[in-house]
C-alpha cells in the first residue's frame, strides 16, 4: 500500500517575535509590528511525537553534589573581543554577532578564526560561509594575512551538511556566516524564514552543548537595527554581539547586549583599516583625540561601560529659535534626558535656555546611558549659551535630580584615576563623593551640591 504524502498547511508567521496566525494579519498581536507577517507551508507530522527515552532523560540531583568550577577560555589574540566575551571563549558557547551590512562582521570574525587556529595547531577550525564563494573569501582571507594551515574553508547553505561536516572533521571552532542564508531540506519552507532560522539555530545549539564546540553565528540586521528573524533566535544563544559605527565613521564599537559568561555591557573598540579590524588600546584618548581648543559648548565626562572607563566629549550647541517651537536634538543622549536638564537650568539656574533651538552630541559615535553625564550635559548648555569656555583639562561627573541638587555616582575613584591619566587636572564631582574618595596626584577634586554651585565653579 502506497504511503501517504505528509498533509501541508499554510501559516503567516511574524519575522520579528516568531508569532504564527492561521491567516494573515496587517499588524503582530504579540509584538505589534506592522507588514512582519510572511506565508510559510509547514508540513504535519508523520507519525505521533515520542516523548525522552528513560535511558537519555536527565535525573534531579542535589545542588549541593553539583561541581562548579571556572570555565576554560580560548583566547582570540584580539584583546578587544576577548573583553567583550568576558574574557574569551568558553567551551560550548553560542555566540551572536549581528551589524549593518559592511561594518566588518565577516572580517573580525575570519581574524579571530586565524589566530585561534594558530593556537590550536593540532586541531581543525571551521568557516562555512552561506553567502561568498570559496575564492571571494580567499580573496579576503589574502587581504587580512590569514595563513593558517588548520583553517578551513566550507561554503555551504543546507545546515544538515554542515553539521554533517563538522560531525566528520570535529572542529575546535565552527564559524557560520550567516544564519540567514542556512536551510534545512526537510523543511519546507525558504530560507531565511522564521521557521528555517529557528530551527537551523536550534539545532546548532544542539551541535554546540553536546559536543562543547564554540560557535559562531553571523545574522543580518533589520532597519531598525535589530538582529533579523524571530526574538527566540537572541534567546537560544549565550552571548549576543552587536557592531556599531560604519558609514564614514573608522570606529567599530563592539558591544555585549546578552552574555551568560561574562558582562553584559562591555564594549570592544576597532579601526577599519586597509587591512582588516585594527584594535584601539586607549579609546578615552581616540574620543578625545579632536576635541577643540578653547571652545564654548564642550565638557568632558568619564562613563562606565563594563570593567572599562572612558572619557568622552558632551559637545551642546545653544541657538536662538527661527521658528515658533524650539527644536531638541540629541545625538549619543535620551532627548528626554536632554529636555529635561534644559528645564532645571531654565528653573533653577535662571537661563532662558527653554526658548532657544538646543542640539548636544557625543563625539565619537558614542551613546551614553550613563547618569554621571548629566553634570557635562549641563555644563555643556550652559557654556554654550552664556559663550564661555569651560577649562580644557577639567572634568564633570555627577546625576543632576529635578530641585537642581547634584547626586553621587559609582565608581567615582576609578573614573578620576583614569581622568588623571590622560593629563586632566581638575574634576567637579558630587559632594557625596568627594567626601570619601582619594583625589589623584596632581588633581583638585572640588565638590559641589547643586548645578548653580557647579556652574559658578566652571564659568
Amino acid at each position: 500500500m502506497a504511503r501517504a504524502a505528509p498533509k501541508q498547511k499554510t501559516i503567516y508567521a511574524c519575522a520579528e517575535c516568531g508569532h504564527s496566525s492561521p491567516k494573515w494579519l496587517g499588524q503582530c498581536p504579540s509584538c505589534h509590528r506592522w507588514n512582519t507577517l510572511h506565508e510559510e507551508v509547514v508540513e504535519a507530522p508523520r507519525g505521533p511525537a515520542r516523548g525522552p527515552s528513560a535511558s537519555g532523560a536527565a535525573r534531579p540531583v542535589p545542588l549541593m553534589e553539583v561541581v562548579a568550577s571556572e570555565e576554560e577560555r580560548f583566547k582570540t589574540g584580539i584583546g578587544e573581543l576577548d573583553r567583550v566575551l568576558g574574557g574569551g571563549v568558553v567551551p560550548g558557547m553560542l555566540v551572536l554577532l549581528g551589524g549593518d551590512p559592511g561594518i566588518g562582521k565577516s572580517t573580525l570574525l575570519l581574524t579571530a578564526l586565524d589566530r585561534l587556529a594558530k593556537q590550536l595547531r593540532d586541531r581543525p577550525v571551521l568557516y562555512v560561509s552561506g553567502e561568498e564563494s570559496a575564492r571571494q573569501v580567499k580573496l579576503r582571507a589574502d587581504r587580512l594575512g590569514v595563513d593558517a594551515s588548520n583553517l578551513h574553508l566550507l561554503a555551504e547553505t543546507d545546515a544538515s551538511r554542515v553539521l554533517q561536516v563538522s560531525a566528520q572533521l570535529e572542529p575546535a571552532i565552527l564559524a557560520v556566516d550567516s544564519i540567514q542564508t542556512q536551510y534545512l531540506p526537510d523543511l519546507s519552507s525558504a530560507p531565511g524564514t522564521v521557521t528555517q532560522i529557528r530551527e537551523v539555530a536550534a539545532r546548532l545549539m544542539g551541535y554546540a552543548k553536546t559536543s562543547e564546540t564554540p560557535v559562531f553565528l553571523v545574522g543580518h540586521v533589520t532597519k531598525d537595527g535589530s538582529i533579523a528573524g524571530p526574538r527566540v533566535l537572541e534567546h537560544i544563544v549565550d552571548t549576543v554581539l552587536y557592531f556599531e559605527g560604519g558609514g564614514a565613521h573608522p570606529y567599530r564599537v563592539l558591544r555585549a547586549h546578552k552574555n551568560r559568561f561574562g558582562s553584559a555591557s562591555e564594549i570592544g573598540v576597532f579601526e577599519m583599516k586597509s587591512r582588516g579590524l585594527a584594535e584601539v588600546a586607549n579609546p578615552s584618548a581616540l574620543f578625545l583625540a579632536e576635541r577643540p581648543q578653547d571652545a564654548a559648548g564642550s565638557a568632558v565626562t568619564a562613563a562606565l561601560s563594563g570593567t572599562r572607563t572612558l572619557l568622552v566629549e558632551v559637545q551642546a550647541l545653544v541657538a536662538p529659535t527661527g521658528f515658533g517651537t524650539p527644536r531638541r536634538t540629541a545625538l549619543g543622549l535620551d532627548p528626554s534626558r536632554v529636555a529635561l536638564l534644559a528645564a532645571v537650568l531654565e528653573k533653577k539656574v535662571g537661563l532662558d535656555i527653554l526658548g532657544c533651538d538646543l542640539f548636544v552630541n557625543v563625539a565619537g559615535g558614542m551613546t551614553l546611558e550613563d547618569p554621571a553625564a548629566d553634570l557635562a550635559t549641563v555644563a555643556a548648555l550652559a557654556s554654550s549659551f552664556r559663550d564661555r569656555v569651560i577649562e580644557a583639562r577639567t572634568l564633570l561627573l555627577g546625576e543632576v535630580g529635578l530641585a537642581g541638587e547634584v547626586r553621587a555616582v559609582a565608581q567615582a575613584e576609578a573614573r578620576l584615576s583614569e581622568a588623571a591619566r590622560l593629563g586632566f587636572r581638575r574634576a567637579v564631582i558630587p559632594t557625596g563623593n568627594a567626601r570619601h574618595v582619594d583625589a589623584p596626584p596632581g588633581m583638585e577634586v572640588l565638590g559641589v551640591e547643586t548645578v548653580e554651585e557647579a556652574l559658578e565653579r566652571l564659568l
